[in-house]
């Protein structure tokens, strides 16, 4: 039965491993030549979800190799493992998500984003996150939220964020929203046993909540912006500024990546088996965020702004043209 194969699926695409995971290059703190190929080898930081399918379909497309660049990606847990790791050159570059690099560059953490990763595909009801209840919830909509624990993968970061906006377009007080920090494999179990009244969620944890019978009552990407750029590729300044030859042909790899899956988005699906354990029947059920080959600036601003007034940077507004253009 399809849906019987989610539980399985989702705590597989947080924890399968990556091809080259581990290999004796991921920790040299600088892009070296594969042996016997004269191509470059670049170790790239991921998690292992939907939003990164461009990056592997890309290289399974060559456009990484015909640029001279031979890829190692390295799973990690999320972007506070990967900004470290690409600070202190483990990784060449790695995939965050726009709000957790602001916060790093207000930090003074010397991060530079190169090129983009994945958008809110602009669908309210549809979008690759949302916030669920449970079906006999009496949560109808977001401003109900006030006043509820509400589920998200990490404290002070994109995931509340967009949720308060969601709270206050509705009419609601974001200010009365109790967040708690769950990861996303875990948010469909603690939902449908009562833990907390929503989960913010994205993809397969979306499908396998609705698999359960949770209703998706906001859409936080999609009203905070329907362009809004969720997630970014970047480097370290010191790698951008030392080696701009191998920026510049990555960037370029990956924007012929976007592309390519924007529009073959069947092959981006299919992708998924080669990094996660996700079957072709679940596959099938996923929603996929856009991948634009350009971040929307205007998106970043806004989440910047909101960022700013629930506080999460220190009082120091991050300067998004710097990080982001």
């Amino acid at each position: 039965m399809r849906r019987r194969t989610l539980g399985l699926a989702l705590a597989a695409v947080t924890l399968a491993g990556v091809a080259g995971c581990g290999s004796s290059d991921a920790g040299s703190g600088a892009a070296s030549t594969a042996n016997g190929t004269g191509a470059t080898r670049v170790t790239v930081g991921v998690i292992p979800i939907v939003d990164v399918a461009p990056l592997y379909l890309g290289e399974k497309q060559g456009f990484f190799s015909s640029r001279g660049l031979d890829l190692e990606m390295v799973a990690a847990q999320g972007g506070a493992a990967i900004i470290p790791g690409v600070v202190s050159g483990q990784y060449q570059f790695g995939f965050s998500n726009t709000t957790s690099l602001m916060i790093a560059r207000t930090k003074g953490v010397p991060v530079k984003s190169v090129v983009n990763g994945a958008a809110s595909n602009g669908k309210v009801g549809g979008d690759v996150t949302g916030v669920a209840v449970r079906k006999d919830s009496p949560v109808k909509s977001a401003k109900d939220l006030a006043g509820r624990t509400v589920a998200v993968n990490t404290l002070r970061n994109i995931g509340d964020t967009v949720v308060r906006e969601s709270v206050r377009r509705d009419g609601g007080d974001p200010s009365e929203v109790e967040f708690v920090e769950i990861p996303f494999d875990q948010m469909p179990a603690a939902l449908d046993a009562g833990r907390v009244d929503a989960a913010w969620m994205g993809e397969p944890a979306m499908t396998v909540a609705e698999a359960q019978g949770a209703r998706v009552i906001a859409s936080p990407f999609a009203e905070t912006d329907p362009k809004l750029t969720v997630a970014t590729y970047f480097t370290s300044t010191k790698l951008a500024q030392e080696n701009p030859s191998l920026v510049k042909r990555f960037t370029e790899a990956m924007t012929e990546s976007l592309r390519y899956a924007s529009e073959h988005p069947d092959e981006a699906r299919r992708i998924l088996t080669a990094y996660t354990e996700i079957g072709d029947d679940v596959i099938d059920d996923l929603t996929l965020p856009s991948w634009p080959d350009r971040v929307d600036m205007a998106s970043l601003e806004k989440l910047a702004s909101l960022g700013e007034k629930d506080g999460i940077f220190g009082g120091k507004k991050p300067d998004v043209q710097e990080l982001f253009s």
